[in-house]
């Protein structure tokens, strides 16, 4: 972690960046990371590979930020003029597309990873990663008390530590949370964070229209495999028209099925223009990190995990089931 302190220090300008479709611990992480640099009077540009959810575009305000997908030439010939760059919430390039990340061979700055998912990949001079945490944005919050840098911690840094840990954790429910987590919003708390904001901008700020979606899946799309704890739901492409769908309005959906009583392991499976979008959650004694990264080309946490097919929905989700039941049988 003192290699972070030591590039801090010594350089003067910074470009962060996270992954494509950014959740709440992406946004998080690196807004908290952008108000600290510029409380330490560094000059600062957060590039995300695409637009965001609306609900998170609050958590934007007043940071320099720049979508990489909008960017001219020009625009990305300065941030590659920064000083050092700081990688969050992500460990491969992949994750940011196959464009920008084809840009990261010219900066020629020291580069940063911070991330807590598995198997991080070799593509930046330093990393510090952490599996153990519950969300990068905790995993920041203990470099900055590490390195004795958390004096630059202010209300907005502290922001974006708790966006990133409370969406990351599902409101402090799920096992990632430690102690240390509760220490971490203690610490927050004590700046005179007001933590019920955030949660009503997240949880309690629904269109019409995406509570309409929502309640459409869970009645019309849903489908629990009998005799198995396997529970999927699945949205077709005319489905998200019809419901005027936007970035993040099925945020947590797949979440649902896990509270169905006896269901384990959950898929949640959407069409898109770049093939399907595949959400994995589990409980109890099961996995789907690797089941997702074998299989989806994906992977994630124990209990959850992104992936992606090229099939049809009907064809992914018919190879989903053959190959969830063998996935049963080597975790139990």
């Amino acid at each position: 972690m003192q290699s972070f302190k030591s590039i801090v220090e010594n350089h003067d300008s910074f470009l962060i960046t996270t992954h494509k479709s950014p959740d709440g611990d992406a946004i998080g992480s690196v807004t908290a990371c952008y108000f600290f640099l510029k409380n330490k009077k560094k000059r600062v540009t957060v590039l995300l590979p695409d637009q965001p959810a609306d609900f998170l575009l609050p958590f934007l305000q007043n940071v320099d930020y720049k979508v990489f997908v909008n960017c001219d030439l020009d625009e990305i010939q300065e941030m590659l003029k920064m000083d050092a760059s700081i990688h969050m919430d992500y460990n491969d390039p992949s994750r940011v597309g196959s464009e920008m990340s084809s840009i990261f061979n010219q900066l020629t700055g020291p580069s940063i990873m911070i991330d807590h998912h598995p198997n991080p990949a070799d593509f930046t001079k330093f990393s510090i990663s952490k599996v153990s945490a519950s969300s990068t944005a905790e995993l920041f919050f203990e470099i900055l008390e590490e390195t004795k840098m958390n004096d630059f911690i202010d209300i907005s840094c502290a922001r974006g530590i708790y966006l990133g840990i409370m969406t990351d954790t599902g409101s402090f429910r799920f096992p990632s949370v430690s102690a240390y987590t509760h220490y971490v919003i203690q610490k927050l708390l004590s700046l005179g964070l007001n933590h019920s904001d955030i949660h009503e901008a997240i949880y309690d700020d629904n269109s019409l229209s995406r509570l309409q979606l929502r309640s459409f899946a869970i009645s019309e799309r849903m489908e629990l495999i009998p005799d198995t704890p396997i529970g999927i739901i699945s949205l077709r492409s005319e489905d998200l028209r019809r419901f005027n769908y936007k970035k993040g309005d099925t945020e947590g959906l797949v979440n649902v099925l896990l509270s169905i009583k006896g269901i384990q392991i959950a898929l949640f499976a959407m069409e898109t223009d770049e093939g399907v979008k595949l959400s994995f959650r589990s409980k109890g004694n099961y996995s789907v990190n690797d089941f997702a990264s074998n299989y989806f080309s994906g992977g994630g946490h124990k209990y959850a995990a992104g992936g992606q097919s090229k099939e049809s929905l009907e064809l992914t989700i018919s190879r989903f089931k053959s190959l969830v039941k063998k996935h049963i049988s080597q975790d139990e």
